[in-house]
């Protein structure tokens, strides 16, 4: 499976562009605010642009993992590859984080500097992805990773739900080895 990255800020980033090109080819005189505001505009949009269109690949296989993102550049083999988990950060300011993609990269394997911790058991990771970045939901990343990457991946929103005395482990969790609810 391979992702698509989200074109919402190439949107913004040419609305803002052009609105600041807009602002200053009218001519007035005296408008030294709408100028700064205009440059300004442009500058922002400038560099939501270049964001917007840097390299972008996340492809999910049979034989790994291809990763094309600013910091990180290479195919990664599921031997390389410990743990993956799709995390949902803890709320900011009463608003919900995006969900994000961990890498904990098996022993002796270097992937870049540790971003982050596996929510579970506190091993050191890398951040992969935020998914909001992408098109694709995340219920379709978290079926192709159960896919591809087997026992190695945890998707960790359906393991923090509440315990209950019906309700049995997610099969996705009981791979790590917990063996109960940790709510």
């Amino acid at each position: 499976m391979e992702l698509r990255r989200s074109r919402g800020a190439l949107v913004l980033a040419l609305v803002c562009v052009l609105g600041g090109v807009v602002l200053l080819a009218l001519p007035r005189d005296g408008a030294l605010l709408r100028t700064i505001i205009a440059v300004g505009a442009i500058a922002l949009g400038a560099v939501a642009l270049v964001s917007a269109l840097r390299p972008f690949r996340f492809g999910i296989g049979a034989d790994g993992l291809t990763v094309r993102r600013p910091g990180l550049r290479r195919s990664l083999r599921w031997a390389e590859v410990d743990a993956l988990v799709l995390d949902e950060p803890p709320r900011r300011d009463g608003r919900p984080e995006p969900p994000r993609l961990l890498l904990v990269p098996a022993r002796d394997v270097t992937i870049g500097p540790v971003t982050a911790r596996h929510p579970l058991d506190g091993r050191p990771a890398v951040e992969l992805l935020v998914l909001d970045q992408v098109r694709e939901q995340p219920e379709q990343v978290s079926t192709a990773l159960a896919r591809y990457a087997g026992d190695r991946f945890v998707d960790c929103p359906r393991c923090a739900a509440p315990p209950s005395p019906t309700r049995t482990f997610p099969p996705a969790c009981a791979a790590t080895g917990w063996t109960r609810w940790t709510g």
